[in-house]
């Protein structure tokens, strides 16, 4: 069978046609890279997500990137660089990413994705990285990625998908400060932290760049994999 992955949607205001309405919408590399991996893409969105029991339905599930998290679910008030918070999306993925993580459901969390996984697991955010790594090399300009080097730490689930050093895109201006209870094992050529995991879980694994938005397809087929053990 199949493995059936679900990829949680973001809320925007959207026009097509002649309308113009708030709609549950994602960019369709992330459908595209889930099927091309060998899963089924079924799309979440927040009124969905919100009820953890959508996830007994699933193989596996992507956190996918998105709107800033809102500082107060990890004790801190926003950062003046910290905009555009999308509470409804907070509200469900929040509880769903924990739901997943105690069904031990293999689990791809991306930029915002990632940041959910470490803020869920006890960890906090860095609101505005370029304070600390004195760059905007991770979001160049509105609508650019930036492409940089990741190395992976030897042994980990990361490196063993990906190896031990990787060019990638990404799109974020906020880092983590803290893993919580995960472990960090890639970072970017700043020191930034760019990969956790939980290596006591079948498949726990966020990144803080954009694998949708290249041709590589590891982290998509890994995941399918661990999700294709319980199918």
């Amino acid at each position: 069978m199949t493995p059936v992955v679900g990829i949680t949607t973001y809320v925007e205001q959207a026009r097509w046609g002649v309308w113009d309405l708030p709609a549950a919408v994602l960019p369709f590399r992330y459908v595209e890279r889930v099927e091309a991996a060998g899963g089924r893409a079924v799309l979440l969105p927040p009124s969905a997500a919100t009820d953890g029991a959508v996830l007994d339905r699933l193989d596996a599930v992507v956190f996918a990137g998105g709107a800033d998290l809102d500082p107060q679910l990890y004790g801190e008030t926003p950062h003046a660089e910290t905009t555009g918070l999308r509470p409804e999306r907070d509200a469900a993925e929040v509880p769903l990413m924990r739901a997943a993580l105690d069904r031990d459901l293999p689990t791809l969390g991306i930029c915002r994705g990632m940041q959910i996984l470490s803020v869920v697991c006890g960890g906090s955010l860095v609101q505005h990285l370029p304070d600390v790594v004195g760059h905007e090399g991770h979001r160049p300009s509105p609508g650019v990625y930036g492409l940089h080097a990741v190395r992976l730490q030897p042994g980990s689930r990361a490196a063993a998908i990906l190896g031990e050093r990787v060019n990638v895109p990404s799109y974020h201006h906020q880092g983590l400060a803290s893993p919580g209870s995960l472990t960090v094992t890639g970072w970017a050529d700043d020191d930034s932290p760019e990969v956790v995991e939980d290596p006591d879980r079948r498949f726990a694994l966020g990144v803080l760049w954009h694998p949708e938005a290249s041709d590589d397809l590891r982290l998509f087929t890994a995941l399918v994999g661990a999700a294709s053990v319980s199918v």
